[in-house]
């Protein structure tokens, strides 16, 4: 378990150091030193490779790294919440709800003062959020206790609805197509400084609501009335949770685009390895998850260099298959 921290630290690394021209790892961890605690450069470390590590690579490796681990501990949440091994933070709609929302942002082509260029993940992030808020306010009107099905089954209701007025708006206007679709496939690429320091916030919030409800989820395992008999308040832990889920989701999708599977083949793997202990299981699908998008990441940029692929392709090349082997190992028991 102890090994994870310095794998993750090589990881990010190694990611850093391929590219269209590579780069030597002590260099990278001398241009780090350097930015972050005025250490003098290593002999050999030039402007140009300073540029490229600081400016290029380690901004968009690091912002992978959060996606990567927000949209596992994402999965995982909703994996105990629900009690089911197929269950994603998608389901409660957050990446219907945030394409819906960058569409017709795109679509209207207005602009927003003083964010710029991160008008973009601006407007994903407040549509995902809504759509998630009135998930959870219209299950919870349907289903004061807020059942696993009726939860699962608002959120179809509302991811289904926001890609069917999504589907309509981009008929009406083919020449936005292109922009909406190649945002929804998802990229980390031209993601810099601003980016990250903008996410940093809402997973450090998302991550503590977890955090803080570990223990409880470690009892929802095991049933919502054997949970409510030892005194644990199921619907206001559920909702804190869901809410946890949105602010993550919301703020991965709106910096990345939609990426799926990750946040269904991290948190199986890590329970798989390390139990289900959730007080473990977060630090570990937050490790896990951010290394496993940041590989993902460097195949997708380097594979047909100097193109690069989407990332939500790859992902979907890897858990597609994951998902169909869940899905029957988990009917033939």
């Amino acid at each position: 378990m102890w090994l994870s921290l310095p794998l993750a630290f090589l990881v990010i690394c190694i990611g850093t150091s391929i590219g269209s021209s590579n780069i030597n790892i002590f260099n990278i961890i001398s241009v780090i030193g350097n930015k972050l605690f005025s250490l003098p450069l290593i002999e050999g470390v030039g402007s140009n490779d300073v540029a490229i590590i600081w400016v290029v690579r380690f901004p968009r490796v690091l912002l992978a790294f959060m996606v990567g681990a927000a949209l596992s501990v994402s999965g995982a949440v909703m994996q105990s919440v629900l009690k089911n091994p197929l269950a994603s933070p998608y389901t409660l709609g957050v990446s219907s709800g945030a394409s819906l929302g960058v569409g017709i942002y795109i679509v209207l082509g207005v602009s927003i003062p003083f964010i710029g260029n991160l008008a973009l993940p601006f407007i994903g992030f407040l549509s995902g959020l809504l759509t998630v808020i009135m998930v959870i306010l219209f299950a919870n009107r349907v289903d004061k206790g807020m059942s696993n099905n009726t939860i699962i089954l608002s959120g179809m209701v509302f991811s289904l609805f926001a890609s069917a007025m999504l589907t309509t708006i981009s008929a009406l206007n083919t020449h936005k197509i292109e922009a909406i679709t190649m945002w929804q496939m998802g990229s980390f690429n031209m993601r810099g400084w601003s980016y990250l320091l903008v996410g940093v916030p809402f997973f450090i919030v998302g991550v503590s609501i977890v955090l803080r409800y570990s223990r409880e989820m470690d009892i929802l395992t095991f049933g919502e009335e054997g949970a409510k008999a030892i005194g644990v308040e199921t619907e206001k832990v559920k909702k804190h949770l869901l809410f946890s889920t949105a602010v993550l989701t919301g703020s991965a999708v709106a910096l990345s685009g939609t990426i799926g599977f990750i946040d269904l083949i991290v948190p199986h793997l890590v329970r798989k390895i390390f139990g289900s202990n959730h007080k473990v299981v977060i630090p570990m699908c937050i490790l896990l998850g951010g290394s496993f998008m940041v590989l993902t990441d460097l195949v997708a940029r380097t594979i047909i260099s100097p193109s690069e692929l989407p990332v939500g392709a790859i992902t979907a090349i890897i858990g597609a298959p994951f998902f169909g082997y869940l899905y029957f190992s988990k009917r033939s028991r």
